[in-house]
């Protein structure tokens, strides 16, 4: 998946494997890859319909059947990890991180708060910077994970050659990458309000240590109103405030969206489709899901999507030139976006 919330794209998702065969087995590693590895702060769901706030883990870690890999692209933070695995009860045998990934240490949560990063940029503070700034410097402070003792009965060797006979046995690998396009290092339109890394398919592909040619599936996630972090985070078009998205969306007055990790207020604004087009430009999807619909149509979460929420979805798709194939109607409710015959024709403009 792509991530896209900066502006409209939130969490994206590259999977891979022969399309002939999918099976029940999955990778998922990085501290922002389901093969995964940054550290995210993301509200899944899981089989029963318990919330979770996994930061380290991809959502695939809810998931019994599932390998969970956190290969040597990842940033990782023990204190976030551990709590996390020990919460899921998850054993090294099913947890594989690259020995060459990257460990956050408390040292660079404090770098960056006498940088003064969360102020200046709107920045989370979680080190990561700070430990890749490590890392790119070559500085012999840098700790790999296969060096830190309480990461090791879970570290290996070339992970990425793990992957490569996950894939040569025909098992589906599925990467998940968060934080929005728009906050790429590269391709941020307010630069120097962004993260520290790159936030495209390729460069999630890149770090798990697989080939652009194993991948067979990119699904795009974007939200029907784009949130960024409180803060000095960087221009937001089309901002507006919580009051007013509660009131058109019938939620209560106080109601508000948190970070999972700061609990600071996040911003929002309404649909603006040019850095979705962007990121389509950039990551060329195979497959578009559109979040959070239920801001629109608040009765969609439990009835389905109606006329309000059609004719926002029509014209979404007209203004980024593409269809939207799957939809969220509810925290726990994704279903496919197929054509209606009554599926009403309006432009975007049309919509408040």
């Amino acid at each position: 998946m792509i991530d896209h919330q900066p502006t409209t794209c939130q969490n994206s998702i590259v999977s891979r494997a022969p399309a002939s065969q999918a099976t029940s087995s999955r990778i998922a590693g990085r501290h922002h890859l389901g093969i995964s590895g940054r550290i995210r702060r993301n509200l899944q769901i899981d089989q029963t319909g318990r919330p979770w706030v996994l930061r380290q883990l991809p959502a695939a870690a809810l998931a019994s059947d599932a390998v969970i890999v956190l290969p040597a692209g990842s940033l990782i933070d023990p204190s976030v990890l551990l709590v996390e695995t020990n919460r899921l009860d998850i054993q090294p045998e099913r947890l594989i991180i690259d020995s060459n990934a990257s460990v956050v240490l408390p040292r660079h949560r404090s770098e960056e708060a006498e940088e003064h990063l969360v102020e200046r940029i709107g920045s989370t503070g979680s080190g990561t910077g700070a430990a890749l700034r490590d890392r790119l410097s070559r500085n012999s402070k840098h700790v790999l994970a296969g060096d830190y003792p309480p990461l090791k009965p879970f570290t290996r060797p070339f992970v990425a050659g793990l992957l490569r006979d996950f894939l040569n046995h025909r098992k589906r690998v599925v990467i998940e990458g968060t934080q929005g396009f728009g906050l790429s290092l590269w391709h941020a339109t307010a630069y120097p309000h962004a993260t520290s890394r790159d936030t495209t398919a390729a460069s999630f592909v890149a770090e798990s240590g697989l080939a652009p040619q194993d991948v067979d599936d990119v699904v795009l996630v974007i939200r029907s109103f784009p949130i960024r972090v409180g803060g000095n985070s960087g221009p937001l078009e089309n901002e507006i405030d919580w009051p007013t998205r509660a009131a058109e969306a019938g939620l209560p007055s106080n109601y508000v969206e948190l970070t999972s990790a700061t609990k600071r207020v996040r911003r929002v604004a309404r649909f603006h489709p040019e850095i979705v087009r962007r990121a389509i430009a950039v990551n060329q999807p195979h497959r578009v899901v559109m979040n959070h619909l239920d801001y629109v149509d608040p009765a969609a979460s439990t009835k389905g999507l109606g006329p309000l929420g059609w004719r926002f979805l029509t014209g979404v798709e007209k203004e980024i030139e593409r269809r939207v194939d799957l939809i969220g109607l509810a925290p726990n409710r994704l279903v496919r976006a197929t054509a209606h015959s009554d599926r009403p024709q309006a432009t975007y403009a049309s919509f408040p």
